[in-house]
């Protein structure tokens, strides 16, 4: 096989490592309290490069919404 084919194990390796290290994210955050800093800084990571993996992961939640916003 040619790197530049596509197979199932390529997807399947994707989606492992993805797996793994939405896993090791949640367990950084879960340790920090949910602080991002200090959860980037356990990982070896920038706060911004913590941000875009969660992004790309879809761990990122949005606020809950404040009262005011609500009533509107």
């Amino acid at each position: 096989m040619h790197e530049h084919e596509t197979s199932d194990t390529s997807t399947s390796l994707k989606s492992l490592v993805d797996a793994y290290e939405r896993q090791l994210i949640q367990s950084a955050l879960t340790a920090a309290a949910g602080n991002q800093r200090r959860a980037a800084a356990a990982l070896g990571l920038l706060p911004t490069t913590l941000h875009e993996k969660m992004k790309r992961l879809g761990l990122l939640r949005r606020p809950a919404p404040r009262p005011e916003q609500l009533a509107s």
